[in-house]
């Protein structure tokens, strides 16, 4: 009689024996992901630190796989797939706010005690979170000096810092929808941040003042709204989070730490999707 436990699949079917086949370990590469972490200090609490920072690198990289569709979608007019792909990324960035309260069980003593094993790190030279904030628009070309050692991290950053960033692409939508938009900021400096500009604040306004005539830009608009609303909150928790665990100390990378963080909250990203609100 064959032994019970020697069955390929189990009393309900499921397949038990992978030799032959992918496994869900195989699929998601579980062995390099769950073994990428390497505590440099023998404090319990850096383990929380790493697969954090690890998780938030994640995410962000599924934030610019979206965030680059929906700039070739709006580049062909393809509002409505570009639409979904904006709540994705905005969904994303809630579920990173959420992270911040799991850092916040880290108290200052158990921070500081791994703190000097963390040499010159910081967030602050995340390239992807950087990638993030050039293709919204908020651009800085000095900021590529901090990533000059990683040839195709600076090279993405490079690429991304002299294109259109997805407000400049959703400005350009408006215009071939015959909004009229100055030819001066249709053809502006991509390397250099937005700044509000006067037509562009009219067409978003006569969007929303005629919504059922210009419906999908309508929806565009709010679905940047939404983004933007959402990578706030995600800030202000990143902000508020390492003042509780660091105060105001210098941060490792040698920013001003929380001033750094709160000058941030102050960036717009779309301003005259927010400027027009007050008129309306």
């Amino acid at each position: 009689m064959e032994c019970p436990f020697s069955s390929k699949t189990d009393y309900h079917g499921a397949k038990l024996d992978f030799s032959d086949a992918m496994s869900y370990g195989d699929y998601l590469s579980l062995d390099v992901i769950l073994s990428a972490q390497h505590p440099k200090s023998p404090e319990h609490n850096e383990m929380l630190f790493i697969v954090q920072h690890q998780t938030s690198e994640l995410w962000m990289k599924l934030m610019l796989h979206e965030l680059h569709a929906v700039r070739a979608c709006m580049q062909r007019d393809q509002l409505p797939a570009a639409f979904k792909m904006l709540a994705r990324v905005a969904s994303i960035m809630n579920q990173l706010v959420h992270a911040w309260d799991v850092l916040a069980t880290m108290t200052p003593p158990e921070y500081t005690a791994i703190r000097p094993y963390l040499g010159a790190s910081s967030g602050f030279q995340s390239h992807q979170y950087r990638e993030i904030e050039f293709l919204l628009g908020n651009k800085n070309a000095t900021h590529l000096q901090v990533h000059r050692h990683k040839a195709a991290a600076h090279a993405a950053l490079e690429g991304v810092l002299c294109a259109p960033s997805i407000y400049d692409e959703a400005v350009m939508v408006m215009a071939r929808a015959g909004l009229p938009v100055d030819a001066e900021r249709l053809s502006a400096d991509w390397r250099l941040p937005t700044v509000s500009n006067a037509s562009v604040k009219a067409a978003w306004t006569t969007v929303y003042q005629h919504t059922e005539q210009y419906w999908p830009l309508y929806e565009l608009a709010e679905k940047l709204v939404d983004l933007e609303t959402a990578f706030r909150l995600w800030r202000f928790r990143h902000a508020t989070t390492v003042e509780r665990v660091i105060g105001f100390k210098t941060g490792t990378g040698g920013t001003d730490g929380v001033g750094y963080l709160r000058k941030m909250l102050d960036v717009v990203l779309f301003p005259e999707l927010f400027e027009l609100r007050t008129a309306l």
